[in-house]
C-alpha cells in the first residue's frame, strides 16, 4: 500500500494546474498525499529486515538499508537538478515546465516497487488478532503534531516589521495547541488496550536509550544537513562561476562525499554492532559528528573544495556508525510482535526531530544574518561603486528582509534588480550602467550576504556540534547488548532440586515490561537447532 500511495502522490503536483500561492498550496496538498505511502514504507522496511533476519545479521542488514535511502536522497537531488535546468517542453500544445518533471522519477520506481512487493513480501512474524484501531490517539496525534509543525513553520516567517514571526499571537497559539493535544494523546494512549504508541517498550533501557539518542541527533543534523545545501548552492558554487540554473545539480554533486563515508561505514558499522552491541559504536559516530560539525565551523564561507569534501566524508561515517547499529539496537529490544510499531515510532521521531532542527536552526542563521546583513551588504554596494549618499537607502532595501535574501540566494532570485528599479528613479545619484550592471552580476549577491551568513551558520554548527555531545552521552547509557529473543528464549529443563530451606525464588519475568533483566544462562544446542529447522 506505502508504494502505491506513493506512486500515485507524485502525479499530482505534476497536475498542479495554478501558479503562484494558491499553486504552492496545491502542490504541498499533493504532497501529503504521498508522505502518507512514504510513511507506510519508513514504519514498514525496517520491521521486515528486522523480522527476516536473525540478531546475528540485522545490524547489517538495516546498515545496507540505511545506505539505499541516503543513496537513493542523493541520486534523486542529483536528478531533480538535471531536471530542473532542462529546458521548457511540450505536450498536445501546451508549454510544460520541466521542473514538473521532477515529481513524476517517483512513478516508476513507485510501480515497481508496488508490483514487487506484492509479489515477493510475506508476513512472517506471528500477529496477534483482534487489535483495534486507536481512533482518538490517532486523531489527537495527527492534529496535534500537524497544528505544532505549522505554527513552527509560520514562525520563520516575517511578521509585524521583524524578520521573523515568533511574536505572532498565532504562532505562540498554535503552538500551545499542539502541545495539549500532543499531551492528550499521551494520555489517551495509556487507558485504551491497543494504543497507537504504545509506551511499554520505552520500559526497556535499549529501546528508551535509542529512540531518545536518534530524536536528539536528528535535531541536531536535520537542519543543518539544509544548510549546507544552502550553502553550497547560494553562495559557494555562484562565487566559482556556476550559474544559478546548475547549482541544484552541483549542490547534490558536492555533497556525494556524505554518502561516501555512510556507504563506507553503515554496513561495517552494522556487523560489527551483530556481534558486540551497539554501545560504543553509536556512541562514537555521533562523537565524531559532533567533531565534524565543530571543524566545518572554522572554514570561511570560500573553503576549500577538499576541506569541506574531508569533513562531509567523516560526517557520513558518523552517521553511517550510529544509524544502523542504534536502529538494530533498537527493534532488537522488542518482540517480534511489536516491531512494526517500534519502527514507526522511531521514524516519527527523527522526523519530528528533523522539522524541529529546520525551525532551531533557521532561527539561528536568520537572527545571526539580521545581525550583519547591513554591513556586508553596504560594503558590496560600496565596493560596486555606488554613490556614498545611495548606500543608506539600498543597504537598507537590501537587508530588511534577511528570510527573503537567504532563500533568495539558495533559490537563485537576484532581488538587487527588483529593487534598483524601485528605487532608481528616487535616488539622490542616479546610478550608472555600468554600476547597476555590476549589481546585477552573478557574484556581487552571494559576496554581499556571504559574511552574515556565515556568521549564523557557524552559530548553527556549534549549537548542532552541542547537541550531537549531547546525544552521544545519552547513546552510552544504553547499556550492553540486549536482544529480545535471548533475553527470553526457553533454555533446557533443568533437572528438578529439593528447594533449600530459607532460599527465595525470583519471580517470573513479563517480557512485556521487562526493564533490562539480566542475561539467563542458555544452551546454544536448542537455539542452533530450532534456527536450522526454520
Amino acid at each position: 500500500m506505502g508504494f502505491a500511495i506513493f506512486s500515485a502522490g507524485p502525479g499530482l503536483p505534476f497536475l498542479t494546474p495554478n501558479t503562484g500561492t494558491l499553486g504552492g498550496w496545491e502542490i504541498v496538498s499533493s504532497r501529503l498525499v504521498q508522505a502518507v505511502g512514504a510513511a507506510f514504507l519508513f514504519a514498514n522496511s525496517p520491521a521486515l529486515l528486522t523480522d527476516a533476519f536473525s540478531a546475528k545479521e540485522r545490524g547489517l542488514a538495516l546498515g545496507i538499508n540505511q545506505v539505499a535511502f541516503l543513496g537513493g536522497s542523493v541520486v534523486g537531488l542529483v536528478l531533480g537538478g538535471i531536471l530542473a535546468a532542462a529546458p521548457t517542453f511540450s505536450v498536445v500544445g501546451y508549454a510544460v515546465p520541466a521542473w514538473r518533471t521532477i515529481f513524476l522519477v517517483s512513478v516508476p520506481v513507485g510501480l515497481f516497487g508496488t508490483v514487487w512487493a506484492c509479489l515477493r513480501l510475506h508476513e512472517v512474524a506471528t500477529i496477534r488478532t483482534g487489535q483495534r484501531v486507536d481512533l482518538v490517539g490517532n486523531v489527537t496525534f495527527a492534529v496535534g503534531l500537524t497544528v505544532l509543525l505549522i505554527s513552527i513553520t509560520y514562525g520563520l516567517l516575517p511578521y509585524g516589521g521583524q524578520p521573523m514571526g515568533w511574536s505572532n499571537p498565532w504562532v505562540w497559539t498554535g503552538t500551545a495547541l499542539g502541545l495539549v493535544l500532543l499531551g492528550l494523546f499521551l494520555v489517551v494512549g495509556t487507558r485504551v488496550a491497543d494504543p497507537m504508541f504504545d509506551l511499554g517498550p520505552f520500559r526497556v533501557r535499549a529501546f528508551a536509550v535509542g529512540n531518545a539518542a536518534a530524536f536528539v541527533g536528528s535535531v541536531a543534523r536535520g537542519g543543518m544537513m539544509f544548510m549546507m545545501i544552502m550553502w553550497f548552492q547560494g553562495i559557494w558554487l555562484p562565487l566559482h562561476g556556476y550559474t544559478f540554473s546548475e547549482t541544484p545539480f552541483w549542490a547534490g554533486i558536492y555533497m556525494l562525499p556524505l554518502l561516501a563515508g555512510f556507504f563506507v561505514a553503515g554496513p561495517r558499522s552494522g556487523r560489527i554492532s551483530d556481534r558486540h552491541g551497539a554501545k560504543y559504536l553509536a556512541s562514537a559516530g555521533l562523537g565524531l559528528g559532533a567533531a565534524t560539525f565543530l571543524a566545518i565551523a572554522t572554514l570561511p564561507y570560500n573553503f576549500a573544495c577538499w576541506e569541506m569534501g574531508t569533513l562531509l566524508f567523516l560526517q557520513g561515517c558518523g552517521m553511517g556508525m550510529f544509524a544502523s547499529p542504534n536502529q538494530a539496537a533498537i527493534l532488537n529490544s522488542v518482540p517480534p510482535e511489536r516491531r512494526g510499531a517500534a519502527a514507526g515510532m522511531t521514524t516519527t521521531l527523527q522526523n519530528t526531530g528533523q522539522q524541529l532542527s529546520l525551525a532551531l536552526f533557521f532561527t539561528i542563521v536568520i537572527v545571526g544574518i539580521s545581525g550583519g546583513l547591513s554591513s556586508s551588504v553596504g560594503g558590496a554596494l560600496a565596493g560596486a561603486g555606488v554613490p556614498s549618499v545611495d548606500l543608506p537607502i539600498l543597504s537598507h532595501a537590501l537587508s530588511r528582509d534577511p528570510t527573503g535574501a537567504i532563500f533568495g540566494a539558495f533559490l537563485g532570485i537576484n532581488p538587487r534588480g527588483r529593487v534598483l528599479l524601485q528605487l532608481g528613479p528616487h535616488l539622490p545619484v542616479p546610478i550608472s550602467a555600468a554600476v547597476a550592471q555590476t549589481l546585477t552580476s552573478k557574484p556581487v549577491f552571494p559576496t554581499a550576504i556571504a559574511p552574515a551568513f556565515l556568521n549564523g551558520v557557524r552559530e548553527a554548527l556549534i549549537v548542532a556540534g552541542a547537541l550531537t555531545l549531547i546525544a552521544t552521552v545519552v547513546s552510552i547509557l544504553r547499556g550492553e547488548r540486549y536482544v529480545h529473543e535471548e533475553r527470553f528464549a526457553p533454555g533446557p529443563a533443568a533437572p528438578a532440586r529439593a528447594p533449600v530451606p530459607g532460599a527465595s525464588r525470583d519471580p517470573p519475568v513479563d517480557p512485556a515490561t521487562a526493564v533490562d533483566p539480566s542475561p539467563a544462562p542458555t544452551s546454544a544446542a536448542p537455539a542452533k537447532a530450532e534456527q536450522e529447522e526454520a
